[in-house]
């Protein structure tokens, strides 16, 4: 374990939290340290659900260590069932109560609390939270699922969606939709929105529909291996694997009905002249693997975007990351630390960033624009409308969302090109903000000149390093796009060090240009 400022992945008990808030009727035992709780912010505060999760924590504190903890996991457990009355319970440590091996799984078996009891074992310091949401419900399906009679009519189940997840409620009833246009009706989806009775009518559908394999693909492969339910492997983000998954349902079910493409609006769009001028566009992805893969197809194949980089944090979905790389002609970044994202975006200079919550902080501090795809992502991630990232509405919300970043960065660089205008000069401010008026300035005779730029005279040296920029070159830097700027003051910083350079003037910039484009 490491410390650090900003995590993709909690530890796996918080993957257990989601899959247990996603559910009704379940409850979820434990043991914990006092100050773990913290964990319901995430739900409340970030996703805004209505309601806290359904856990309840020994909390258990330091002076507790030295006397029966165990005794207070076994109250917890009697104190949840009476209380809630859930028809089934989940029990587990965190990462902190893992260490003193109190044994939850055991010491709930012995108390005969007339409900269904799961035991997790998650191991805290090897695995992360999508293997803790993974894990979780496959013990869940594996505890509670039971033999059932295929129905007359063809339904699926649909499998992945939990709570804290990207656009997973809108996504589920895009597909449901999606679905019906098919033939098909939903038997269950889950984890989102289910029972423990309902997991045990899962075996009735005649297939499954994995959508996020992160959370979902462990109990799709033991349905399949156990009551023959095949699971569709295409994630339909994006026109083209919305076709696909739609293919890949008719090939497992034998219909031909079609779907209903009407509200499709990407195609049309994205090869409009509003559009085509974005095409070509250098765009770096980083996110969980389901979301890169998916995005990073639908980046080149449908928005005209060039992949300069991509990589995943969740190491479970490596190896197709990996193979997506290698069809783009780059080489995937598997990494869970976010400065070492920070540095491969520094080093490739996109023109936008798809990514997480991260990158959106990392593409401010760069100046690079940002587009978030997958979780985690913070409270505005998570709108009120209706917003799915999946089918066709999905793929008409990502032209959205890839767009508007690069159009706002091509109104920034509008408003660099017009830097020396009275209006939109550096210390005027925003124009459309009232409270920034233009800064009035002296003339020579000492009256003031308002809203005229005055340059600053005075050179400038760079943060870090002993070169100088005189205002001159500072002035013409300030004139290459903004997404590009900070990669061209590094190159030319380098340049002056390498010619023994201790300022950096107009013809030194120039120079610098000329020999970084040989």
């Amino acid at each position: 374990m490491k410390l650090t400022v900003w995590t993709y992945e909690g530890p796996p008990h918080v993957g257990a939290m989601r899959v247990a808030t996603a559910m009704k009727g379940l409850h979820y035992v434990l043991h914990a340290p006092q100050g773990d709780t913290y964990a319901d912010l995430l739900f409340t505060m970030i996703e805004r659900r209505n309601h806290r999760p359904p856990v309840s924590y020994t909390t258990f504190q330091a002076r507790d260590l030295g006397s029966d903890t165990a005794t207070l996991f076994k109250t917890a457990c009697q104190d949840a069932v009476d209380r809630f009355d859930p028809q089934a319970i989940i029990v587990g440590a965190s990462c902190t109560a893992e260490l003193i091996q109190d044994d939850p799984a055991g010491l709930a078996e012995t108390m005969d609390l007339k409900i269904p009891v799961i035991a997790l074992e998650l191991p805290s310091y090897s695995r992360k939270e999508n293997f803790g949401a993974d894990e979780t419900f496959y013990q869940i399906v594996r505890g509670l699922a039971a033999p059932q009679d295929r129905t007359a009519r063809i339904i699926c189940n649909l499998l992945g969606p939990t709570a804290l997840g990207f656009r997973n409620r809108d996504d589920v009833e895009e597909l449901t939709g999606l679905l019906s246009d098919l033939g098909v009706d939903v038997n269950v989806v889950a984890p989102l929105g289910a029972t423990p009775a309902d997991i045990a009518r899962l075996p009735a559908a005649h297939f499954n529909v994995l959508m996020y394999p992160e959370t979902g693909e462990a109990a799709a492969r033991w349905l399949e291996k156990t009551y023959g339910q095949p699971f569709t492997k295409t994630v339909p983000i994006g026109v083209a694997a919305t076709r696909d998954f739609i293919a890949e349902v008719q090939a497992i079910t034998g219909l031909t009905a079609t779907a209903d493409e009407s509200r499709l609006r990407l195609p049309w769009w994205s090869a409009s002249v509003d559009s085509t001028y974005l095409t070509g566009k250098r765009v770096f992805l980083f996110g969980d693997g389901t979301h890169v893969c998916a995005m990073a197809r639908m980046a080149r194949d449908e928005m005209g975007f060039e992949v300069a980089g991509l990589g995943c944090y969740n190491r479970e979905q490596a190896r197709a990351v990996r193979a997506v790389a290698r069809d783009m002609g780059v080489e995937a970044l598997i990494t869970d630390d976010y400065l070492e994202v920070e540095q491969a975006i520094e080093a490739l200079a996109p023109e936008m960033i798809m990514g997480t919550q991260m990158e959106r902080h990392i593409g401010k501090r760069l100046g690079i624009p940002c587009a978030v795809i997958s979780a985690p992502v913070h409270v505005q991630d998570y709108p009120a409308r209706y917003s799915p990232v999946m089918g066709f509405e999905g793929a008409n919300v990502i032209f959205d969302t890839l767009v508007h970043p690069l159009v706002m960065g091509l109104e920034e660089h509008l408003l660099t090109m017009f830097r020396d205008d009275f209006e939109f000069h550096d210390a005027a401010g925003p124009s459309h903000h009232g409270g920034h008026a233009p800064v009035a300035m002296s003339d020579a005779s000492g009256g003031s000149i308002s809203g005229k730029m005055m340059p600053d005279e005075a050179p400038s040296v760079a943060e870090g390093s002993n070169v100088i920029w005189l205002s001159d070159a500072e002035r013409e830097l300030k004139k290459i796009p903004f997404f590009v700027r900070g990669k061209a003051r590094r190159n030319t910083e380098a340049f002056a060090a390498q010619k023994g350079l201790q300022q950096i003037s107009l013809d030194t910039l120039y120079e610098a240009k000329a020999h970084y484009a040989r």
